[in-house]
């Protein structure tokens, strides 16, 4: 498996990157524990995870993102693929693969500045979900840079509360991770 990501400049140590992993597992109790429990072992923080059904009822697809050097991502992989309920893994690279997270922002909104933020909202894309007197709720959908961006910008105006997903991603064009290759027995 090739190992490329974003690298990441640590002050004291060894640089390490930031890589995603998309991970088909059969949908039964216990497999996301399995899972989090080697990255734990291993010593390893998980920066963003994200489980959800695939087109197939009896898998699920978990992404994970995880910042580390390559050689010890490549042992954990391999220690992934040895779990039972682990169906297949792929390493997304960023330029060949869609990558998204969804952020939900209550911003204050009075009239004064209700005008601006939403203007702010349509700059970035987002939309409004709720209205309140005295505040919105934005929904926005992008990368982890333009949501950390949309968040610096409405800031000033007074953030009431937020939540941001874990990251989800597929890889571009027509290839599947579920069609290409025949998965492991789900039964």
């Amino acid at each position: 498996m090739a190992l490329s990501s974003a690298v990441q400049n640590t002050p004291d140590g060894p640089r390490t990157t930031r890589h995603t992993l998309s991970v088909l597992v059969e949908d039964k109790p216990g497999v996301l524990a399995r899972v989090a429990a080697l990255f734990s072992r291993r010593g390893f923080n998980i920066e963003s995870l994200a489980v959800g059904p695939t087109e197939h009822a009896a898998v699920s697809r978990m992404t994970i993102v995880v910042a580390v050097e390559s050689l010890p991502l490549e042992q954990v992989t391999k220690q992934l693929n040895k779990l039972v309920n682990v169906l297949k893994i792929v390493e997304l690279d960023p330029e060949s693969s869609v990558q998204r997270e969804l952020l939900l922002v209550k911003v204050k909104a009075d009239l004064a500045t209700r005008s601006h933020v939403l203007e702010t909202v349509q700059l970035f894309r987002a939309k409004v979900v709720d209205v309140a007197a005295d505040a919105v709720t934005v929904e926005a959908t992008g990368t982890r840079d333009k949501l950390a961006a949309l968040v610096r910008v409405l800031e000033p105006f007074g953030i009431r509360e937020m939540v941001q997903s874990g990251m989800v991603a597929v890889g571009r064009g027509s290839r599947s991770m579920t069609g290409a290759e025949r998965l492991r027995s789900t039964g």
